[in-house]
């Protein structure tokens, strides 16, 4: 602003912070503390997405009876003594973030106690007012990117409607994050003789791509629709999955036929997203497929979600139906090259407000 000192004019600026969002977790593995957060978590409308009435039967009156103790014991199996792994890793991660960019970095939750309005708080209080939110999902879906996002502007409108919130799209297919996936695969796969590679994806309701279909035609869920170029897939959770997989597939050379993709952590009751998960584990194992790599690309950070039901209990069914060697790839966590991915983005947009494709 001409005329003014130039001390005076930096302070009108908006000063710039980055939200980082991921699921969340559990105070403790205890069932005490599991039953809070799976309330939350399943009483979400995006998640159980059922009238009102509905989705408390079924989360209070009857998941919540059973559900804690069985998750809590489940918890308990991958607890580190920091705490959560999730929790614990996405702090690191944000750390190393912090280190690369001169922005103040904020990390939130969209379940538990470490609230998306806590986070908002803390940037708020180091002065940010224009804030970059980060889901920390690589694909969009109404249960996980999209309720995060519309969590932090419920919060933002009831506490900072000064502040300005810009959303990092869905970076599925983005180069540098396919870049630091397929680095940390090939790793992984470094001094083992694989007969098979699974992407295993978190499962969603088939309902779910259907809703989150801005044209209300175009996904059929019958093979050929992710395939077909259509604008529903900016929001399309099965198109951007598979498209994941291709990309890794493509930059690291892998063999066609040695790759496949499926969907993990169903609820009962409802058509999800197929082939599940469990499944494949007995078929691959039955049709002979002897030395398993199982990969979980719908998270960046490992969860109980990774660490027990893929890494524990995947390779219990694997070995089980017949298999004989079986390895899990760690997410990405707080890798360096992931981490660098992560500061270009924040920067760019720190700098010129550009938002990457």
């Amino acid at each position: 602003m001409p005329g003014l000192p130039g001390r005076q004019r930096q302070k009108l600026l908006p000063m710039k912070g980055i939200l980082l969002v991921n699921l969340g977790s559990p105070d403790s593995p205890t069932a005490k503390d599991v039953k809070p957060y799976l309330d939350e978590f399943l009483m979400d409308e995006r998640v159980i997405d059922v009238p009102p009435l509905l989705r408390n039967l079924l989360v209070r009156g009857i998941i919540l009876q059973t559900r804690p103790k069985k998750s809590a014991r489940a918890y308990a199996k991958i607890w580190w003594d920091e705490g959560s792994p999730l929790v614990v890793i996405s702090e690191r991660f944000a750390a190393k973030l912090g280190q690369q960019t001169d922005m103040p970095v904020a990390l939130g939750m969209r379940y538990g106690s470490m609230t998306i309005g806590k986070a908002l708080r803390e940037l708020k209080e180091k002065g940010a007012d224009d804030v970059l939110l980060v889901p920390l999902y690589p694909h969009y879906a109404m249960s996980s990117y999209e309720t995060v996002v519309v969590k932090t502007m419920e919060e933002r409108q009831k506490h900072f409607p000064e502040m300005k919130l810009t959303t990092l799209p869905a970076f599925y297919k983005n180069e540098a994050y396919v870049k630091a996936l397929s680095d940390s695969i090939a790793e992984g796969l470094r001094d083992f003789e694989y007969d098979h590679i699974l992407f295993s994806y978190h499962g969603i309701p088939e309902r779910h791509i259907k809703k989150s279909d801005p044209t209300r035609y175009h996904c059929k869920i019958d093979g050929s629709c992710c395939s077909t170029n259509s604008v529903a897939h900016n929001t399309c959770y099965r198109h951007q999955v598979y498209r994941t997989t291709e990309l890794v597939k493509a930059r690291l050379g892998l063999p066609g036929d040695k790759v496949s993709s499926s969907f993990q952590s169903r609820l009962a009751g409802d058509p999800w997203l197929k082939p599940y998960t469990d499944f494949e584990f007995e078929r691959l194992a039955k049709e002979g497929i002897k030395r398993l790599v199982v990969i979980t690309p719908a998270f960046v950070s490992d969860c109980l979600e990774t660490l027990e039901e893929i890494a524990m209990e995947g390779m219990e069914q694997f070995k089980e139906a017949g298999g004989e060697q079986y390895r899990h790839i760690p997410c990405l966590n707080d890798s360096d090259t992931w981490v660098r991915a992560m500061a270009d983005w924040v920067n760019e947009w720190g700098a010129t407000g550009a938002l990457p494709a």
